[in-house]
């Protein structure tokens, strides 16, 4: 069952109605063929009734920006009317970042940076083939990324010396697969991207290959954040830069694939040992002058190790921006759930919520899974009784869930002290989230005391919902196995 809005008048009555659970008596639900419906009880007067449809309804979009609803439709796909192939340059050792690991192989949630930034290719369907070059040394390790995370259309090229070395043998492997019996096709158009930008979209992708096919070049550019001088030989001031008039070269960059093969055919040594800027080889070799598109301002490179801070927060703060609520029928179940639904919508974009038996409800879900969400609250009567999160767990075990993005179920639980040992069931509950851990599925432990008291049960659903965003956007598999308590 879906808690969804049928029209613009019905979901002011939903909200109105969370809005008023502080002072008017709780509301009390009860089912009648295939819908559900609260009704709002109070002494003398006659309640008002609210009906959540059963239906089964399709789900929309579910990305940023992105809006559901009656008379809505899914943005169709933006295809360039050229073929194109992408080549990701991950040769860099990492000396800026410091330690021994290479900066494209440092883990972002368990995964490694590399595989973000492929799945952000390999996501857009356009992209015929993506083309990955990396260290001699790095080949098999990146080819055991690949195997692991499931990346189609991918291949491995072996790094050269420099950026641009590491880049033309990256065009070569496009250029010379037919001799090689290799499924690579050679492009109209190729796009050049650092490995450690992960955070590319499809749009700036889609404007500097349109603008590529028309110009022959096309690359991103961002405003200078700071003043560029140039220094006297004695370190003294020479002379500034007008920050107006300049910008910061960025990627993704694009081209005609005989336009950036043919300028690095040409290229002398120094420039293939010296040089850092594609679009110059163009311009240089070809006379190509590449239009410039101003870029969004996601599209930095992983340099330092406060980059690799800043990237692991906004990947969190990426997957926490939609929540699966799931109960089963029980009046208090469907209750907390229903309450728990709407104090969340403060603090993330989207809220589904299902409410029935998984095994009956199964597809829904899977779809809600195809829509990239990844934190679910399961809503159980007591400490004892997991079933519903045991069904879960399998469910998102078939559906490789957790390939990408470690997985937050956190299993809620109404007055776990109850009828029920605490002791002995914690501990297999315990033993259960050790289990589940090792397939990226983080399992946390929430009491809620059900109260029927309005205002105690309203503050107790905002606690609730600041402990369950606190562990959605923190993912601490420290916490992993235990319960807490609202």
């Amino acid at each position: 069952m879906v808690f969804a809005t049928h029209s613009q008048a019905w979901g002011s009555k939903v909200r109105r109605s969370a809005a008023a659970a502080r002072d008017k008596p709780l509301l009390r639900p009860w089912r009648a063929r295939n819908n559900l419906f609260f009704r709002g009880g109070g002494e003398g007067r006659k309640g008002a009734t609210i009906r959540i449809s059963t239906m089964e309804l399709p789900v929309t979009d579910l990305r940023e920006g992105s809006c559901g609803g009656k008379g809505s439709e899914a943005p169709r796909e933006r295809r360039p009317p050229v073929s194109v192939a992408a080549v990701l340059p991950a040769g860099g050792s990492g000396e800026r970042l410091g330690g021994c690991t290479p900066k494209q192989f440092c883990a972002l949630l368990g995964r490694p940076l590399v595989s973000y930034t492929v799945r952000a290719m390999e996501r857009i369907s356009w992209i015929s083939d993506i083309v990955v070059v990396v260290s001699p040394e790095n080949v098999e390790v990146m080819k055991s990324i690949i195997k692991k995370y499931g990346h189609k259309r991918t291949t491995v090229a072996e790094g050269g010396m420099t950026r641009h070395r590491s880049i033309f043998n990256g065009l070569k492997k496009i250029a010379e697969s037919h001799l090689l019996s290799s499924p690579l096709q050679k492009p109209e158009v190729v796009i050049i991207h650092d490995a450690v930008r992960p955070f590319v979209e499809e749009d700036i992708l889609f404007k500097v290959v349109m603008a590529a096919k028309e110009h022959g070049a096309a690359g991103a550019i961002c405003p200078l954040v700071s003043t560029v001088i140039a220094s006297s030989a004695d370190g003294c001031l020479d002379h500034s830069l007008d920050r107006a008039k300049y910008r910061a070269s960025e990627m993704p960059q694009a081209f005609l694939f005989d336009i950036i093969h043919q300028a690095y055919h040409q290229c002398s040594d120094y420039d293939l040992d010296y040089g850092t800027e594609c679009l110059h080889l163009a311009l240089k070799y070809n006379k190509t002058n590449a239009k410039l598109i101003e870029g969004p301002p996601d599209l930095w490179k992983v340099t330092y190790k406060r980059d690799l801070y800043a990237a692991d927060s906004l990947i969190k703060d990426n997957i926490s921006q939609q929540v699966c609520v799931l109960t089963n029928m029980k009046e208090d179940a469907v209750q907390v759930g229903f309450l728990l639904h709407e104090t969340l919508k403060s603090h993330v974009k989207l809220v589904k919520a299902i409410s029935t038996s998984l095994c009956k409800n199964e597809s829904h879900l899977q779809n809600i899974l195809l829509g990239q969400c990844y934190n679910f609250i399961c809503i159980n009567d007591n400490l004892s009784n997991f079933q519903e999160t045991h069904q879960l767990v399998e469910i998102l075990e078939n559906t490789n869930a957790s390939l990408l993005y470690s997985v937050v179920l956190i299993s809620v639980y109404l007055d776990f002290f109850e009828n029920v040992s605490f002791i002995s069931a914690m501990q297999r509950f315990t033993k259960f989230a050790k289990e589940v851990e090792k397939k990226n599925i983080l399992l946390y432990g929430l009491s809620i005391h059900y109260q029927k008291d309005n205002l105690k049960l309203q503050e107790t659903m905002d606690s609730a919902a600041a402990l369950i965003m606190a562990l959605i956007r923190d993912r601490n598999p420290a916490y992993v196995g235990q319960l807490l308590v609202a």
